[in-house]
C-alpha cells in the first residue's frame, strides 16, 4: 500500500493497550509513512477484541489480539516495549514469519540477549534500551566525555522513573554505564556498584556507581556525574513525554525498511557510529 506515492511501513505494536502501546499507535497514525497492521496484548487484557485505536475515539480496523501469529500476519516490523519473556515469545514468531523487530524492552539477561542476537541471523532487529533521539545523542556525548575524564574523576549514574517501572537500574542507565566503561577500557560487570548502605569504606576510584529513584509519574531522568577535585561535570537528559520514544521507534522502523538481517542499535539508526 502507498500513500502519496510513498510505500507505507506496516507496523505491529506489542503491548498495544499499555501506556507505551497507546503512544506508539498514536505516533503511527500521525505519521505520513507508517500504517498500523497489528496490535498484540496479553490474553487477560480487557482490550482484546477491541479496535486498537478505540482509545483515540477512532477506528483503525485492527483489533487487539493475543494471538501472536494473527497480530503479525500483515506486518513488516514489530515494535515491542513489553517484558523480556513476552518479547522473546514475539521474536520467535517474527523470526519464523520474516518480520523485522524494533525492541525497546529492558531487563534482558545475558542468555536472553544471546537469543536475540541469534534471531538477528534471519531477521533485522534494532534493539536499544532507549529509543529517544536525545538520549542516544547523550550517550555519544558521554562516550566523548569519558575518554577525557578517565583519570581523576569519580563516575556516578543517577536515574529516576515512575513508580510502575519494574526493573532497576533502568536499561538506559545500564547502557550509559556500558558506553562509559567501554570508552575507558573497563568491564562494567566488574566495576559497577549498585547502591550503597552502611559502612562502605572509601570509594574505589575504578568503580561506576548507580542510584535508582522510583516515584510518581516521572517518565525518565538520567544524570551522569563526573566528580573531580575542585569541579564536577553533570550530563543530564530528562524525558517529559513517552512521545520521544515513539518517534525514535518510527525512525528505527524506517531504518529497517531495506534491511533483511542483522542486529543494530540507535547509533546505527542515527548515524552516530
Amino acid at each position: 500500500m502507498t500513500q502519496g506515492g510513498q510505500a507505507l511501513h506496516k507496523v505491529a505494536v506489542a503491548g498495544a493497550s499499555g501506556r507505551m502501546g497507546h503512544m506508539l499507535i498514536e505516533a503511527i497514525r500521525s505519521s505520513g509513512d507508517c500504517q498500523l497492521a497489528g496490535a498484540l496484548d496479553v490474553a487477560s487484557s480487557p482490550s482484546i477484541g477491541n479496535d486498537a485505536a478505540a482509545f483515540l475515539g477512532l477506528a483503525s480496523g485492527v483489533p487487539v489480539t493475543a494471538d501472536i501469529r494473527t497480530g503479525l500476519a500483515n506486518s513488516q516490523v514489530l515494535i515491542d516495549f513489553t517484558r523480556p519473556e513476552g518479547t522473546l515469545a514475539h521474536l520467535k514468531l517474527c523470526r519464523e514469519m520474516g518480520v523485522n523487530a524494533v525492541i525497546g524492552t529492558t531487563g534482558f539477561g545475558p542468555g536472553q540477549k544471546e537469543i536475540i542476537a541469534d534471531a538477528a541471523r534471519d531477521i533485522a532487529i534494532v534493539m536499544a534500551p532507549n529509543m529517544s533521539v536525545g538520549v542516544n545523542v547523550t550517550l555519544k556525548l558521554l562516550e566523548m566525555a569519558a575518554k577525557s575524564l578517565a583519570t581523576g574523576y569519580d563516575i556516578e549514574i543517577i536515574e529516576a522513573h515512575h513508580r510502575h517501572k519494574v526493573d532497576a537500574p533502568s536499561g538506559t542507565a545500564l547502557k550509559m554505564g556500558e558506553v562509559i566503561a567501554n570508552a575507558i577500557g573497563r568491564d562494567l560487570s566488574k566495576c559497577a556498584v549498585y547502591g550503597r548502605e552502611g559502612v562502605t569504606g572509601e570509594r574505589d576510584p575504578s568503580t561506576i556507581g548507580f542510584s535508582s529513584i522510583r516515584g510518581g509519574d516521572v517518565v525518565g531522568d538520567h544524570t551522569v556525574l563526573f566528580a573531580g577535585t575542585g569541579e564536577r561535570i553533570e550530563i543530564t537528559h530528562k524525558s517529559a513525554s513517552r512521545s520521544t520514544y515513539a518517534e525514535g521507534s518510527l525512525r528505527a522502523v524506517r531504518f529497517l525498511a531495506d534491511k533483511r538481517k542483522g542486529l543494530f542499535d540507535m547509533f546505527d539508526v542515527l548515524g552516530l557510529k
